[in-house]
């Protein structure tokens, strides 16, 4: 039983050699060495000499040196614990600058463009392409300025039903959805000066949408007003984020929807059947009234050309009798009496020759003794006549 000093377990100690420390390690020729009873082949290694080794290769790389498992002095008898090389300093100091490169170069593309704040505050503008911002000094923002954003307001919105309920002037109620397409134009104006710049467009473009609501008609924006509304709420729009800093542009408004409110309507397009009959029938009496008056003014028109036509023939007429009295007058002054004759003689011829009767001479020879009184002469000069006339 002397020769066993391996411990209670019986699994064999150190040989006889050995220093007689009970808990340092000794030679591998015992029970807990690397090899097998028995065995004369190769030292396998145990695990926890591999963990120790790989530990200490691990401390080596950091800046340690390999040590005992104490960590009072190593195997080698060298002092422990990290210490510095050139070769850790440097590859140290070659990783921190490929970090702090990595950090301090971004990339910009073509349609963005980049803010770079110097301890937060306002420093550059960035371009496209590779950019140097050294951190943690300068830090960059890149925004997307050419990509169109839209906002969209209305009954669909946002989960509410009546944000698209407008009134007008005429204090009708109208429900309108439209979208508002925007892009960035400054990017340091819209970082710095709006807080959550889409629900300022949005609180914007839908007060400029009421406002312009609330100056127009009804019929106007469901029939021919559309484009002008839409045109006059974009400039607003505009006009208010400018006001703003904002650094938002304003591509385009679209109003996709106009129209009544769903509860009325059927009412509603009851009331524009009726005002579009009232519209033909008002036309129908305007088409009516214009002919009629276009005929009235016509006659009226005719009435005095002919009236205008008669005073020419009366003034013509008068001063032709006037200018005949004058020639007379001349004519009179030479010869008085020859013209006096021949004024009895003319009137009447014009006044006997529009009476039908028969003069007979009493005294002359054979006188008119010879015609039998009651023999109608009147007749038979008719009758002598008109063959002559219809022969003409």
């Amino acid at each position: 039983m002397a020769g066993n000093n391996g411990g209670p377990w019986g699994g064999g100690g150190n040989s006889g050699g050995n220093d007689g420390r009970g808990g340092g390690r000794g030679s591998n020729n015992g029970g807990g060495g690397g090899r097998r009873p028995g065995d004369d082949g190769p030292q396998i290694p145990e695990i926890d000499e591999l963990v120790k080794k790989g530990q200490e290769q691990l401390r080596v790389l950091i800046g340690g040196r390999g040590g005992g498992t104490g960590g009072g002095r190593g195997g080698d008898g060298g002092p422990s614990g990290p210490f510095l090389t050139r070769g850790t300093v440097g590859l140290g100091a070659l990783v921190a600058l490929v970090v702090w490169l990595a950090a301090s170069l971004y990339t910009v593309r073509p349609e963005e463009q980049s803010v770079e704040l110097f301890l937060g505050e306002y420093y550059a503008t960035g371009n496209s392409g590779l950019n140097f911002a050294p951190w943690p000094l300068i830090t960059a923002e890149v925004l997307p300025v050419t990509r169109e954003q839209t906002e969209t307001i209305g009954a669909t919105s946002a989960g509410r039903g009546d944000i698209g309920l407008m009134l007008t002037t005429d204090e009708n109620i109208i429900d309108i959805d439209f979208q508002v397409v925007w892009n960035i134009s400054d990017p340091a104006k819209y970082l710095f000066n709006l807080a959550e710049p889409e629900e300022t467009i949005r609180a914007v473009s839908e007060s400029a949408m009421r406002e312009v609501i609330a100056r127009s008609e009804l019929a106007p924006i469901l029939n021919r007003d559309r484009q002008v509304i839409a045109d006059e709420a974009e400039q607003l729009i505009q006009t208010t984020l400018d006001q703003y800093d904002s650094g938002v542009n304003i591509i385009r408004l679209n109003l996709d929807k106009a129209d009544p409110p769903r509860e009325v309507i059927d009412s509603f397009r009851e009331v524009q059947a009726a005002e579009q009959e009232r519209d033909r029938l008002q036309r129908q009496a305007d088409a009516y009234a214009n002919r009629v008056l276009a005929g009235a003014r016509g006659e009226a028109a005719q009435l005095l050309e002919q009236a205008e036509g008669y005073r020419a023939q009366q003034v013509n007429e008068a001063e032709g009798e006037a200018s005949r009295f004058s020639s007379v007058l001349e004519e009179y002054a030479k010869a008085p009496e020859v013209t006096r004759k021949r004024l009895y003689l003319e009137t009447m011829e014009q006044v006997l020759g529009r009476v039908d009767k028969i003069i007979l001479d009493e005294n002359g020879s054979g006188g008119g003794q010879g015609v039998v009184p009651y023999l109608p002469l009147n007749e038979l000069r008719r009758g002598a006549a008109a063959p002559t006339g219809g022969n003409n």
